[in-house]
């Protein structure tokens, strides 16, 4: 895939994917970007801000499990496993699960390529005697991972409840995915928010510092930056709304007065109240979240959650498929 980053002041071939979604995305209504192009470099900068917020319940939530949980899951994970993480950011909790199951290689995979790499080096400093091997693709397709893992078996690790990013028919597209890239026999370990107080999830989507609309506002910029883009950043506001229904917050620019601007030299209005779709973040009870992993191809075998309830994580399993009961 190619770097979809331009990075102060220099240019760099712009992903044609990224220039798709933007493009189709205002032009249909109701406007939608999806939210994996939030993360350039100043996205995924935002997004770790984001996560040591006090509103932000889920990585706090999750990082006390995956510590109170490493011994069972040394217990259940193949020895020697590779271990590979989707999304993987700053990578900030797998020393957790590395220190858990010692892996005999880490592949960090990721859309963000100089963010994945700098990650990386850190993560190789801290563990010297650890493959590391950074990966830049989008992981929401079947990947062939490097040859340095063939042998070994597959640990795949997903946290921050990413998979409630995605509706479900695209969340089912994502694990068959990740079955694919793993392969049959294969675990993953995979993060779930649970549903709970529309206050306490609307806080923790619109924090009272602004970062989160700052992560959000960031996407209009990046638009600017590498698509030519001239839309006036004035005229948006960021927006965290719980749909009941569907069971997730979303996330929306919401125009704050008529605007009229470019992208690619194609133009575009949007009037005052009018919105971009950018995010949706599902939150899943226990059920749910065994049928939505049993969907994508894999058998849950285990289920940690925190005091509260809050928080979910799940080890799953890739089984054989049934074509029957």
């Amino acid at each position: 895939m190619l770097k979809p980053e331009m990075e102060d002041g220099q240019a760099s071939l712009t992903d044609p994917q990224f220039r798709a979604d933007v493009l189709s995305g205002l032009e249909r209504r109701p406007r939608a970007i999806p939210a994996r192009w939030f993360y350039d470099r100043r996205g995924s900068e935002l997004f770790e801000d984001i996560t040591r917020l006090p509103e932000y319940y889920p990585t706090r939530t999750e990082t006390g499990i995956l510590r109170d949980i490493a011994a069972d899951l040394a217990a259940r994970v193949p020895e020697g496993s590779a271990l590979v993480e989707f999304g993987s950011g700053s990578s900030t909790k797998t020393p957790l699960v590395i220190d858990a199951v010692r892996p005999s290689a880490y592949v960090p995979i990721d859309i963000s390529g100089d963010f994945l790499r700098d990650s990386a080096r850190d993560l190789s400093a801290r563990y010297p005697e650890l493959f590391v091997l950074p990966f830049e693709a989008d992981f929401t397709r079947t990947l062939t991972l490097p040859r340095t893992t063939e042998a070994s078996p597959k640990l795949g690790f997903f946290p921050g409840s990413t998979i409630g990013n995605l509706i479900p028919l695209a969340a089912v597209d994502l694990l068959r995915a990740m079955r694919g890239s793993l392969g049959e026999g294969a675990h993953l370990l995979i993060g779930m928010d649970r549903i709970k107080d529309q206050a306490v999830l609307e806080r923790a989507y619109d924090d009272e510092a602004g970062v989160t609309a700052a992560f959000n506002c960031n996407l209009l910029a990046r638009i600017n930056r590498e698509l030519d883009g001239n839309i006036p950043l004035d005229a948006f506001r960021h927006r965290a709304i719980w749909n009941d229904d569907r069971a997730r917050v979303e996330m929306h620019l919401e125009a704050t007065k008529d605007a009229a601007f470019t992208v690619e030299g194609r133009p575009f209005t949007i009037a005052a109240g009018e919105t971009i779709h950018t995010e949706n973040s599902h939150k899943y009870g226990p059920r749910d979240a065994r049928i939505l992993l049993r969907a994508g191809g894999w058998t849950p075998v285990a289920e940690w959650t925190d005091p509260d309830g809050l928080f979910a994580v799940i080890l799953a399993e890739a089984q054989p498929e049934r074509p029957a009961p």
